[in-house]
């Protein structure tokens, strides 16, 4: 049987992820804003939207500019279905306080949180998406960068951590 990261590990057709609450309490405030992102139709210019977007002909910008204004308004629906499917998940165990609210002890309390396969595949597309958002705002373009200097780092290396656990654990056992 193959390694598990620690923090993921899938029973039967179920991934079981271990986070502490202010783990959820900061990605839940992560996702709410992504989703405040791609809902915002004023947003199509944005860099980091069109990121989530990407050019379906990169040698043709007519062509990709005509792609993605066919394309982009169900593509952004279908990442804002997955954010909200993630928040869903969170939401098993009832509010979770701000961070803010947090104390110490409340602060690293673990929370257990179950996916099925589509709410797995949902995350995993959702956390993805938040590294490229984050990425895209910190001027990453390839993985050679790397803005050890911005406050953002600890969350972008967190948002990969994760989603590199999660691919872990649904992979080939």
């Amino acid at each position: 049987m193959g390694h598990r990261p620690e923090g993921s590990r899938m029973s039967g057709r179920l991934l079981v992820l271990e986070l502490t609450t202010i783990e959820v309490s900061h990605l839940i405030a992560i996702t709410e804003q992504f989703l405040e992102l791609v809902g915002d139709t004023g947003s199509s210019r944005d860099p980091a939207v069109a990121r989530l977007v990407p050019d379906a002909y990169p040698d043709d910008p007519d062509a990709s500019g005509d792609f993605r204004r066919l394309t982009s308004g169900d593509l952004l629906d279908r990442r804002a279905a997955d954010a909200r499917t993630l928040l869903g998940t969170l939401a098993q165990h009832g509010p979770v306080p701000a961070v803010a609210d947090l104390d110490e002890r409340t602060a690293m309390r673990p929370l257990t949180v179950t996916l099925d396969t589509e709410e797995s595949a949902a995350w995993l597309r959702t956390l993805a998406a938040l590294r490229l958002v984050l990425a895209s705002r910190m001027g990453i373009v390839d993985e050679d960068d790397d803005p050890v200097d911005d406050p953002r780092a600890v969350l972008y290396d967190w948002l990969g951590q994760r989603l590199d656990a999660l691919v872990a654990a649904v992979g080939p056992a």
